[in-house]
């Protein structure tokens, strides 16, 4: 473990992420006195007045995720005790030796709400100049792209224009720099690559990722049943011999262990209409997420749960007694909370906008004051949780009602829940005998007030189930 020092490293430091925005976001602990930008790395280094200001940064951001224009930063002691002037100038000069501009560029998305294909990278990049070849992958710092212009001054041009700017009003934000790839490879014309030089090539089948070495995106597609990988696999075990069963049966042990979780996350993704939604990698194995911001008079453990649970199965939720607006809450499956962390990250509830990121921590600890859910009949993925899947979305304006009563009229529909908000829209219908309806508020917060308030309430000896719709009207 590093020492503790006046000197504070900071990770994940995107290009949009300036001077300032580390200085506010450190200034409540005390004075930064240097500040060194890393921007080939993507870090940088902050040296406080003195040491004890630092530990307080430190302390504070080891239980608050710290997120600096959308992104998250991570925050650790230096192995420098001090930044000298040499240390500044010569990271200067690997920054401007690194940053060469070159005709590809490497193009991460942050706050990515909807989803971002070929033709709408072509759209944003293409007035800059002529584009060679995009390819899009997933990787862990999210979803990325490769852009190749056919000349340097083309994608020069692009990233002086585009930087830190948004594609959609509010989301969807552009993080560009200059890759070190000479050329890009496109084997396939289809959403995730093109080769605009080439319209001949072949499709590939949707969601599996064309280029292998750029991106882990469409891994899960990486071994079908019958494939040429599996009979290499098997036919290994030939040279364990018969000495070597119990390994032999742990590495089919574990080979059907990775076939039914790849199998699992397939059909989840075809649950979303062929993939993860963007920005999902189906690999995350945290399970714990961390929401802060919260309102401290109005929010308590079921109706975090009557959010949260919209996304999977909860196991335990905790509001810290020492940091009420925080909230930890634990999920079945990493997935899970990948989604749940992706769609409600500055979500509006009660009048604060809530972050929501992974928390440190792998699970909460039992205790009295850690609510358990766990055996709960209302968490929503006990039973066919892939259809429950297919309904995971950001919070709208439209809310979804079912388990009804029999004889409910519309109106008696509206008056439960418009005490949240303005209803601009109603419907009340009958699917396969059962009543159902949609109510429409003026915004998302409305909707997401009623949800949480009135999720499993009970209306007419009926205990209701709410859940956002994803249409636009009725």
């Amino acid at each position: 473990m590093t020492e503790p020092s006046k000197v504070i490293h900071v990770r994940n430091v995107g290009l949009e992420i300036a001077e300032a925005d580390l200085l506010q976001l450190i200034h409540p602990f005390g004075t930064v006195t240097k500040i060194v930008m890393l921007r080939a790395k993507n870090q940088a280094l902050l040296q406080m007045n003195d040491m004890a200001s630092a530990v307080s940064a430190l302390q504070y951001y080891s239980t608050v995720q710290p997120s600096v224009r959308g992104r998250n930063v991570y925050l650790q002691f230096s192995s420098h005790q001090e930044l000298t002037t040499a240390d500044q100038s010569t990271q200067g000069r690997k920054t401007d030796q690194d940053s060469q501009p070159n005709r590809i560029l490497l193009v991460t998305i942050h706050h990515m709400i909807y989803p971002i294909t070929v033709e709408v990278l072509h759209q944003v990049f293409s007035p800059h100049g002529f584009v060679e070849k995009i390819v899009t992958f997933q990787k862990t710092a999210g979803f990325q792209a490769l852009i190749q212009y056919q000349s340097r001054q083309s994608a020069l041009q692009a990233r002086t224009s585009l930087q830190g700017r948004n594609i959609y009003d509010g989301c969807c934000q552009l993080d560009i720099q200059f890759s070190n790839l000479n050329e890009l490879q496109v084997n396939y014309n289809n959403d995730r690559s093109r080769d605009f030089t080439n319209p001949s090539l072949p499709t590939e089948q949707r969601g599996r990722s064309s280029q292998v070495g750029y991106g882990d995106g469409g891994s899960i597609y990486a071994i079908p049943p019958g494939s040429r990988g599996t009979c290499l696999f098997f036919s290994s075990f030939s040279a364990f011999g018969s000495s070597s069963r119990s390994l032999t049966f742990f590495f089919f042990f574990f080979f059907f262990s990775v076939a039914f979780q790849m199998g699992n996350i397939a059909a989840i993704a075809a649950s979303f209409g062929g993939g993860l939604p963007p920005g999902i990698t189906g690999t995350n194995d945290r399970c714990t997420i961390l929401a802060t911001n919260l309102n401290t008079e109005k929010v308590d453990e079921d109706k975090l749960f009557n959010l949260f649970s919209l996304y999977g199965n909860i196991v335990r939720i905790k509001i810290l007694k020492n940091k009420p607006d925080h909230a930890l809450v634990q999920m079945a499956e990493g997935l899970q909370a990948e989604l749940a962390a992706h769609f409600l990250k500055g979500a509006m509830l009660f009048g604060n906008k809530m972050e929501v990121n992974f928390s440190k921590y792998p699970n909460i600890t039992p205790a009295p004051d850690a609510h358990e859910y766990a055996n709960s009949s209302l968490n929503r993925f006990h039973n066919n949780a892939i259809k429950n899947y297919r309904y995971c979305c950001a919070p709208t304006k439209m809310i979804h009602l079912s388990s009804l009563p029999p004889e409910i009229a519309e109106d008696e529909v509206v008056a439960h829940v418009e005490e949240h908000g303005r209803v601009v829209n109603s419907k009340l219908y009958e699917v396969n005998g059962k009543k159902q309806a949609l109510v429409q508020f003026e915004n998302e917060e409305q909707a997401t007030e009623a949800l949480v308030c009135k999720h499993a309430t009970t209306l007419d000896r009926s205990v209701i189930r709410i859940s956002f719709s994803q249409l636009q009207s009725i």
